[in-house]
């Protein structure tokens, strides 16, 4: 059974045949030639497949090289065995002297372009002797007269004689060695891409579930329990202590007291009268909670003149502590009581304000556009519904980066949406990195290029070999030297797969509430500390992308880069814009629409509040003007039958009722 996608193998033939056949015998067969060489052939080719792909080419055993006893330019080559890609067996039963001087030549000649001379001339260089597989015919053996029409004339081979010879070539050379975290960084593209994207989902992640309580439960309060006490206790003595003029480390962890000390604020103020009355008596220091938003509003004054981007040079942790400044500010230390969402956010140690809501909608842009990127350019995903599943997300509309604004309020439908939004989005991305990941416990088959075994690396002056070094050759390993680097890892490797890989797709849910009193919500930690990796999906991707000790540098990524005009980026912008002003006409419209139907209600009202007299007084008002103008001319045609009439005139019809042309039916009256 044949393929359409064969690599390139040894001699510009398939890396793997189409099928492999063996000759069938039988009695009464006639044997010929065919037979019997598709039987060596078949034999041949098992062998070359196993060597090539379950040992991989490299020194099998000895061979080692050394300085000749005699100073000059050779070297001697012990015996051994080795193995080329192509999977040929390359014996060398007793040592041989190696001309390198000679073989030096016979490479300048041979290369094109260079100037054929001396090689003693040259300074001190560097080659890398190999050895090369190589056949010859041998045994010449008259045939026997046959019917061909054509037969050969002479002797003919009989024999193929398995052989070899030894190359020199330009350091360095090609290592066939199989680094996993080169498959890995094919899928995922580059690596400080991804990072960045991983970054944005671990930040998103944090807030996942804060932000699904505080927008499905707004006029709950959030449990205030003994750690949150004590965490109120300990951290108002730690900023009242504090210093004036914090340094980077010391303003990193002050704002590590704000935070911890505005939640456990923020939790007391979720409750009511009754209910802070009740934490009042069981903490007696709670009593003095005042005292407390004058500690954080001090606090907030001092770090608000600390450098931003020197305390805190990660972006992400940069917004996030700013937002929190602003937050305690404008929720904490002066109460907002029109900020439900906002308070139970800080409650939960999670800050949300207008400017860090904004930057979490251009992050699930980011997130989604990097996932789509992906998927269109990877062949072989696992995961087939993944790509449509990340089509199908709902994104909030992405706004400008706007300035703080403590009147801006997060409203429960855009936090539902931004929510739903991240929930899936960093679902999506764990699920394709997982694929990924996952993918790379398959080594790929490599292509054979190349068939020379390196058996040591040479150093000449002159025409002199000074060293020789044969300790960076590759050896056949168990599974291969392609799989050199991969063996080291395969346990831990799966150990991890046991854990994520083939197991049912990973779905965000948000977390479960109780039906009635407070909701018991844990202090979300190390918000502003470094996101260090924890589930077995991040160690393994931590475990592919570090190079161990004498570990190759993973393949390079190579690929197009898509720039996008600066017409189109404006017209993004002014579509933005345009969006906006046509939701201000239509909350405009809706408007309208809402007071046109109060005055039509006050209309109804006001005709059910008539009396019903006084209703047909206006009825008889609307007639009155038809019956006046009835009989006005009535009368007005009495007059006229008195009068003499006057004489027709000829030529013209008379406007008279005795004329030709009869007067139009007045209303009412019937032609």
């Amino acid at each position: 059974m044949s393929t359409t996608d064969c690599g390139c193998g040894c001699g510009g033939a398939p890396a793997f045949p189409a099928a492999f056949v063996r000759p069938r015998f039988f009695a009464g067969q006639l044997l010929t030639e065919d037979d019997l060489t598709l039987l060596t052939d078949y034999v041949a080719g098992k062998d070359r497949l196993h060597n090539r792909t379950l040992s991989g080419p490299g020194v099998v055993c000895g061979l080692e090289v050394s300085c000749d006893s005699c100073a000059g330019g050779t070297v001697l080559v012990h015996p051994g065995h080795a193995l080329d890609c192509c999977g040929n067996d390359i014996v060398l039963s007793c040592k041989e002297k190696v001309d390198v001087q000679a073989l030096v030549r016979e490479l300048r000649v041979s290369s094109p372009g260079v100037a054929c001379g001396d090689p003693c001339d040259d300074d001190q260089r560097h080659f890398g002797l190999f050895v090369r597989y190589e056949e010859s015919m041998a045994g010449p053996v008259a045939p026997f007269a046959t019917e061909e029409p054509c037969p050969s004339p002479g002797c003919v081979p009989s024999r193929v004689e398995e052989g070899f010879r030894f190359v020199v070539k330009c350091d360095p050379t090609d290592d066939h060695r199989y680094n996993p975290a080169t498959k890995l960084l094919a899928r995922i593209g580059d690596k400080d891409a991804y990072e960045h994207v991983r970054l944005l989902g671990r930040r998103l992640g944090r807030y996942l579930d804060p932000m699904a309580v505080a927008g499905g439960s707004s006029t709950r309060p959030i449990t205030f329990e003994k750690d949150d006490f004590v965490r109120y206790h300990d951290n108002l003595a730690l900023l009242k202590a504090a210093g004036d003029t914090p340094q980077p480390p010391e303003a990193r962890q002050q704002t590590e007291y704000v935070r911890a000390l505005a939640s456990a604020v923020a939790r007391y103020d979720t409750y009511d009268e009754a209910g802070q009355q009740e934490l009042r008596s069981q903490y007696e220091e709670l009593g003095a909670i005042d005292s407390a938003r004058e500690a954080l509003g001090a606090a907030c004054d001092r770090l608000a003149r600390t450098d931003a981007e020197q305390v805190w040079p990660e972006p992400a942790h940069r917004q996030i502590a700013l937002a929190l400044l602003a937050e305690v500010k404008s929720r904490v230390v002066t109460l907002d009581p029109d900020a439900p969402i906002e308070r139970r956010l800080l409650a939960q140690g999670t800050p949300v304000n207008n400017v860090l809501e904004a930057e979490f909608r251009a992050d699930l842009v980011r997130l989604r556009e990097w996932l789509l990127g992906r998927l269109d350019r990877v062949a072989g995903v696992e995961d087939c519904r993944l790509h449509d599943d990340v089509r199908k997300v709902a994104i909030p509309q992405p706004l400008p980066i706007p300035e703080p604004d403590q009147m801006q309020r997060l409203s429960i439908a855009d936090l539902g949406l931004l929510t739903d939004a991240a929930g899936k989005l960093t679902t999506y991305v764990r699920r394709f990195v997982t694929d990924a990941a996952c993918s790379t416990l398959n080594p790929p088959c490599t292509d054979c290029a190349d068939n020379d075994v390196l058996l040591a690396h040479l150093e000449l002056d002159g025409c002199d070999v000074v060293r020789v070094c044969s300790a960076t050759r590759e050896q056949v390993l168990p599974g291969g030297s392609a799989y050199g680097e991969w063996l080291p890892k395969l346990y831990q490797l799966r150990h991890f797969a046991e854990q994520i890989c083939c197991q049912p797709i990973p779905v965000y849910r948000p977390p479960s509430v109780p039906v009635g009193g407070p909701i018991p919500r844990p202090y979300v930690p190390r918000l502003l500390e470094d996101w260090r990796p924890r589930d077995p999906l991040e160690r393994m991707w931590e475990l592919l992308v570090t190079p161990a000790p004498g570990e190759t540098v993973p393949k390079p990524v190579r690929e197009q880069v898509y720039t996008v005009p600066a017409e189109v980026t404006d017209s993004l912008q002014e579509m933005n814009a345009l969006r906006g002003q046509v939701s201000d006409l239509v909350a405009t419209v809706e408007a309208l629409r809402g007071q046109l139907d109060t005055a039509r209600q006050q209309v109804s009202q006001v005709r059910d509040e008539l009396p019903e007299r006084l209703s047909d007084r206006l009825s008889e008002l609307e007639n009155a003007p038809e019956a006046e103008a009835a009989d006005s001319e009535a009368e007005d045609d009495e007059e006229q039958a008195e009068k003499p009439k006057p004489p027709p005139r000829r030529g013209r019809s008379s406007p008279a009722r005795g004329g030709g042309t009869a007067r139009k039916p007045r209303s009412g009256e019937t032609s």
